[in-house]
């Protein structure tokens, strides 16, 4: 009683915190660990803007009873997805936070998804310790059998599974959650092109839809809205949506003139320059959800500019990792090219070169960090090597190209993947030697995106083995099997298929370096929408000049050709007679 109404308790009333959770890092030695002491090992696979992840931290992985029942039986391991690509893409389906639990033999006791509250993380614990075979998480998984997967894909069946998962009445793909699917949408892009007036609807309603989650005072976009509507957005902003995001719009805005969707392009290039940008010129890789971790921030992003800062800023993951590097300097490629702007070209190249210097393995693959932590990543090298690519185009300095086609060559050797006895993808990780338990696996999107860019590299450099590469992946991603499991999201096999099957726009700008008039006919060639074109600004008496630059005359002004079928049009000399040119070659007849 005197303490109380002293206002102090007694020392006895005070429980003692439960100590924190010992985590530790991913690696071969925590099973090793694991197999001393007789225990499983826990991974909580996590993001650093996760809204849910910061909820499981914040309530779960801070209950005693948690906390206990680790302590005494788990060894719990804690890893940021974004800077394991490895892991993230093996646990991919399972969302963030993905929780998985092993045996001391690093075989898979169970996988969940998303949050888990207090009760159920007990349950689950302490049933694994009452019977630590197997669940159904781990048993009804039917891994891919790669069978047939030589097979072509099914390019009719590949459309109908497209068309049939849009969503009519609120655009996108699929139900559940709203964003915007990059690789549907440039494949809408490329059918609308061509006269494909559903494909046109689907792309605007989607492109028109998305603009709510686009932050209406930063710029930046968010990851997507839940709920199966456009009105809950996750506010994490995560560098591969602003790159994509800011790239998809671009295009529309080359092919339809929308000053929408051109705003909203340099809107997101803006966000990311504000908030997301290094004092070297390279991105980070993300803005988190919250401002304070766990708690939902709707409130907070329906102030302006002033009121949100008076309250902080969201804090912004400062990694700078290769990938997500690649996937903007591209996305800066084709902002130059629909503006004309070369500031985008230099801000591209500035990144790129940074990359270079401080990335590039001993081998030539890029590490993903600077920590060197864990194996080389496909995601890395395929990302700088498409963007060496954009470079290229927007340049036309040969070293571009030749980077290009050196980190293809890399990629060839560091990542090759074989089933059935055949080539069949790329791995998403290089197989190394003192990680045996975990076999890297070839993943869909990245081997659709390499099929697109090593056929297109093809084009440039006419080398059999760029051509070999891009059907290799192009194996895998269109194996039935696995076509099929995607569902809806196949814009981007589509658009592979299609690609191998043709040659690209081809669009040679002739005229000596420096001149006006074939500047000028680049930057109309750069502009003009086509999602699948090849652009060269060919200057004949360089002395890196291309080795097809003698099939074309030697004319007193700078002239453009399309050439196809290895044969080319007559040369034009202005901007009205190209485009014309190009959008006879382009547009479908009526």
């Amino acid at each position: 009683m005197l303490a109380l109404a002293t206002g102090t308790a007694p020392s006895a009333a005070s429980p003692a915190p439960a100590p924190a959770i010992a985590w530790q890092p991913w690696s071969n030695s925590v099973f090793a660990q694991a197999k001393r002491e007789h225990k499983f090992v826990l991974l909580d696979l996590h993001a650093v803007w996760c809204h849910w992840c910061h909820v499981m931290d914040a309530t779960t992985y801070s209950d005693p009873q948690v906390i206990a029942l680790l302590q005494a039986h788990y060894i719990a391991v804690s890893v940021d997805q974004d800077s394991r690509p490895d892991l993230a893409q093996r646990y991919q389906d399972y969302g963030w936070p993905a929780t998985v639990v092993f045996n001391a033999d690093a075989g898979e006791i169970v996988k969940r998804a998303g949050y888990l509250p207090p009760e159920e993380m007990k349950s689950m614990l302490q049933a694994i310790i009452d019977d630590p075979t197997p669940g159904p998480s781990v048993t009804n998984a039917k891994p891919i059998s790669l069978a047939g997967a030589t097979s072509p894909a099914d390019a009719a069946g590949l459309k109908r599974q497209l068309v049939d998962g849009y969503d009519g009445k609120l655009g996108s793909w699929g139900t559940s959650q709203k964003f915007l699917d990059w690789n549907n949408v440039e494949y809408c892009l490329t059918e609308a092109k061509a006269g494909d007036t559903g494909a046109e609807k689907m792309a605007r309603q989607t492109l028109d839809a998305q603009l709510t989650l686009i932050d209406p005072v930063w710029g930046g976009v968010d990851q997507y809205s839940a709920q199966g509507d456009w009105d809950h957005p996750h506010f994490e902003k995560i560098m591969q949506f602003q790159a994509e995001n800011m790239r998809i719009y671009a295009e529309a805005y080359a092919q339809w003139k929308n000053p929408v969707y051109l705003k909203t392009a340099l809107g997101i290039h803006g966000y990311v320059r504000a908030f997301l940008t290094s004092p070297d010129g390279v991105v980070y890789t993300s803005q988190d959800a919250d401002l304070v971790d766990g708690v939902h921030s709707g409130e907070y992003f329906k102030l302006d500019d002033a009121d949100r800062r008076k309250l902080g800023l969201p804090r912004v993951d400062k990694h700078i990792y290769a990938r997500e590097n690649g996937w903007f300097i591209e996305a800066l490629t084709t902002l130059d090219a629909v503006t004309g702007d070369d500031k985008y070209r230099d801000e591209a190249v500035r990144a790129a070169e940074w990359i270079l210097e401080h990335r590039s393995s001993e081998v030539g693959t890029f590490q993903h960090g600077n920590d060197g932590i864990g194996p080389a990543s496909l995601g890395d090298s395929l990302s700088m090597a498409r963007a060496f690519l954009g470079l290229y185009v927007v340049t036309a300095d040969m070293k571009w190209l030749r980077q290009a086609e050196f980190t293809a060559r890399v990629i060839d050797q560091e990542f090759a993947f074989q089933a059935n006895g055949e080539a069949i993808g790329y791995a998403t990780a290089a197989a190394t030697k003192d990680e045996t338990r975990f076999t890297p696996q070839p993943d869909f999107d990245e081997n659709v995106s390499l099929a697109r860019f090593a056929n297109l590299l093809f084009h440039y450099t006419g080398n059999e083995r760029d051509r070999t590469m891009a059907e290799t992946a192009l194996r895998f991603a269109g194996a039935p099997e696995v076509a099929k499991s995607r569902l809806s999201s196949v814009g981007g096999l589509l658009l592979a298929e299609h690609e191998l099957a043709t040659d690209p726009l081809h669009i040679a700008i002739v005229g000596k370096a420096g001149d006006a008039s074939a500047k000028m006919l680049f930057k109309a060639a750069l502009a003009f929408p086509c999602v699948y074109k090849q652009v060269e600004l060919i200057d004949p008496t360089a002395k890196t000049a291309t080795p097809d630059a003698s099939i074309y005359p030697g004319l007193p002004q700078a002239a453009a050709y399309t050439c196809s079928n290895h044969a080319c049009s007559a040369p034009v000399f202005n901007e009205t007679h190209l485009i014309a040119l190009l959008e006879r070659k382009t547009t479908a007849k009526p």
